[in-house]
């Protein structure tokens, strides 16, 4: 693979329209990666021609000592050559419906292993890609063990990295859940509020009713205001890693240096070390 091939690659842009997918779907490093809240039988009923499955619990599940946790490298690399992607490969994510948050998941995830600016999004999903007019089908694919193997790169923070975020001056900190919890509404969790010094840019803003990703000048006009430099690294939070990556794809499709905080609440609220403060009424 030459440079140009890889520089090239490396270019796809991070949310796609059905349109966009429809002129590369027969692309023959394309990987469409059919994600979400879905079993397999919905999948092989009806799906993008080409697609393969992605059981999201393949790449984010959930322990006793917490969820959304990503595989090893080891176990990161079997999914992905299991899925058949390869070292020129090129990812598009499609979802069902409303499993936005997961299929971000999966993106940043993929993102995490060292895919960044390799994989797209395909902004609508499936139900997109037929108000567009094009066809699904039920046929399932064969295809050969990928060759792709997986680095990790620093897509995932810790606490510490996160403490080390507040202290400094080239690092925001956004809460991405809903204001009202932001605010200090009760969540079942240890305690509530939001990280000390935390920002807020709700990741529902992100989307409008069809759960399609807003308008490029729409989405700059939620960042601007809260995250006016693009050259910082934000780092994004919410209860367990999952709806933040609403805000990752949408800082990614601007141009921000994004990071996900994978502990989120769950972690941070447990620990009384860890500072955290409601919005003062």
């Amino acid at each position: 693979m030459t440079f140009t091939t890889f520089f090239a690659q490396a270019q796809q842009p991070v949310l796609v329209s059905p349109q966009w997918l429809h002129e590369h779907q027969k692309d023959p490093d394309l990987v469409i990666l059919y994600t979400g809240f879905v079993i397999k039988a919905d999948f092989e009923r009806e799906h993008i021609e080409g697609s393969r499955f992605l059981w999201p619990d393949w790449l984010a599940f959930n322990t006793p000592e917490g969820n959304m946790y990503p595989p090893d490298l080891k176990a990161a690399t079997k999914v992905m050559q299991d899925l058949g992607i390869n070292h020129d490969s090129k990812i598009v994510i499609c979802h069902k419906g409303t499993d936005l948050t997961i299929a971000a998941r999966m993106f940043m995830t993929l993102e995490h292993f060292g895919l960044e600016g390799r994989v797209s999004f395909l902004n609508g999903g499936i139900e997109a890609w037929k108000r567009a007019g094009y066809p699904v089908t039920g046929a399932i694919i064969s295809y050969k063990k990928g060759n792709f193997k997986p680095v990790l790169t620093n897509k995932l923070v810790d606490k510490n990295y996160v403490m080390q975020a507040l202290k400094g001056q080239s690092s925001y900190v956004v809460d991405a859940r809903m204001k009202r919890f932001y605010d200090g509404a009760p969540t079942g969790f240890p305690r509530d509020g939001h990280i000390t010094g935390a920002l807020s840019l709700p990741y529902p803003d992100m989307v409008d009713s069809l759960s399609q990703f807003k308008p490029t000048d729409k989405l700059q006009a939620l960042f601007t205001p809260v995250l006016p430099d693009k050259e910082k690294i934000t780092v994004v939070y919410c209860f367990i890693g999952q709806t933040a990556c609403v805000d990752y794809l949408a800082g990614r499709a601007l141009g921000y240096r994004m990071r996900v905080y994978d502990g989120s609440m769950q972690e941070w609220s447990r620990d009384e070390t860890l500072p955290m403060e409601k919005t003062k009424k």
